[in-house]
């Protein structure tokens, strides 16, 4: 058995356990790293270190905490607020309000699940004490996350753009991220027009007076429809804005400015408000830290790692030569989006992208395929998928959904993942790459 064959299996074992077992993929990456290196191909430390994303942990590990303090200040809450009087308290606008919020929010650097994990609790309550179809509400959070999933500033787009880049090739930031942001936001329209009269028929349980009054979920007050049905506006909770807060704003505003006007890095930028922020509001000091994203900043750290040893043992070339060879690279762009859309329904992601990216570099290379048309139907193949209920988002929706039949619920977010998994790495495909094949 060949030493590359030996480390796509390798690969391939780090994914099922991490699927079957309670496991940071990251792990198991390192070691294999380590141990894949050192006794398969020979490497030594340095060129086994070498692999390691310097840039990227920096990247994570600034915008993730800037956003912990954001959260903590209580900005994210402003920022939830003040997109429900953008609709003057219209109920059945609110899906697109959580939509656009968890669109900023990753666009802006938050990672995915972590926007997702924010928004969902306020969507699923508001869904339940107005009505409105929670499969809806919780699709359309999770499309709005991917939507600026991957601009520049964004986590994934920083990991697509960090893959792509040593290769030489171009990927345009713009591209990929309008690219991601209409694909989601069709999804969510599709969704929006086919789930906003099913509300009342998704529940079982009603809001008590209280979840309908006073306590009703952030950003409610007015009472439920009595007589069944939707309700027709929301009321927004009037808060004041503190300084600490303003400065927040002041700091995002800065952090755009310094990473698209003149090109800092990101991380460095996010580093530098969060803790200065963070100094400001001595209370929730040493909370900050905890909302760094450490689990996310281990499992890319080590995939990417080890997805260096396997380029610098020529791993990729290999598979990539393969891949050509299976036919027109028409239908090889066709099978890698297939292919990560169905893994990445079960798998992480990010783990997903940081791997099977790469691969498809000696294939763009050829010239006979579209770089930017295939980079952006895999990144958006791989990710659109996480409304499953074995990924972190479609779990997140499944376990904050209020009066529902779970086991129904259940089966409605089987039903839709199984059209997306089918379905849209196609429409990617059909989209993005094929058009600039010819």
């Amino acid at each position: 058995m060949s030493s590359q064959i030996i480390a796509i299996l390798v690969l391939g074992a780090m994914f099922v356990v991490a699927t079957m077992l309670p496991i940071n993929i990251g792990i198991l990456a390192l070691v294999a790293s380590f141990v894949v290196g050192t006794f398969v191909f020979g490497l030594e430390e340095t060129e086994i270190f070498a692999g390691f994303p310097v840039s990227l942990f920096i990247t994570v590990v600034g915008v993730t905490y800037l956003f912990s303090v954001a959260k903590l200040n209580g900005t994210i809450d402003l920022l939830v607020q003040g997109g429900i009087r953008l609709v003057r308290g219209r109920a059945i606008l609110v899906p697109w309000v959580l939509f656009t919020i968890a669109g900023t929010l990753t666009a802006l650097g938050t990672f995915t699940p972590a926007a997702v994990a924010l928004l969902v609790p306020i969507g699923m309550s508001f869904a339940f004490t107005y009505r409105i179809s929670p499969l809806m509400v919780g699709m359309m959070v999770i499309c709005g996350a991917h939507a600026g999933a991957f601009s520049p500033m964004a986590v994934s787009g920083a990991l697509v753009y960090g893959v792509v880049a040593p290769s030489g090739l171009e990927v345009s930031h713009a591209a990929l991220f309008f690219a991601s942001l209409g694909f989601n936001l069709l999804l969510a329209a599709v969704t929006y027009l086919l789930l906003r009269r099913r509300g009342e028929e998704s529940f079982i349980e009603r809001p008590d007076g209280a979840a309908a009054g006073g306590d009703a979920p952030t950003g409610g007050s007015a009472p439920a429809p009595a007589g069944g049905g939707t309700a027709l506006a929301v009321k927004a909770t009037a808060m004041t804005v503190t300084w600490r807060q303003r400065a927040t704003l002041v700091a995002l505003v800065g952090l755009v400015v310094g990473a698209l006007a003149f090109q800092l890095q990101i991380g460095f930028l996010a580093l530098a408000a969060g803790a200065v922020l963070a100094l400001l509001d001595r209370e929730n000091l040493g909370k900050a830290v905890e909302g760094i994203s450490w689990p996310t900043i281990l499992l890319v750290a080590g995939m990417v790692t080890y997805v260096g040893v396997l380029e610098h043992s020529g791993t990729i070339d290999w598979v990539a030569h393969g891949a050509v060879g299976l036919g027109a690279p028409l239908l090889v762009a066709l099978v890698l989006c297939v292919v990560v859309g169905v893994t990445s329904a079960f798998a992480s992601s990010t783990a997903i992208l940081t791997a099977t990216i790469p691969m498809a570099i000696p294939l763009l290379l050829t010239g006979s395929l579209p770089v930017v048309g295939v980079v952006a139907a895999m990144a958006i193949s791989t990710t659109i998928v996480d409304v499953s209920p074995f990924s972190t988002n479609g779990a997140l929706v499944l376990a904050n959904a209020r009066g529902v039949d779970r086991a129904r619920f259940y089966r409605q977010v089987i039903s839709y993942t199984c059209v997306i998994v089918a379905l849209g790495p196609i429409v990617a495909w059909a989209v993005l790459v094929l058009p600039g094949s010819f």
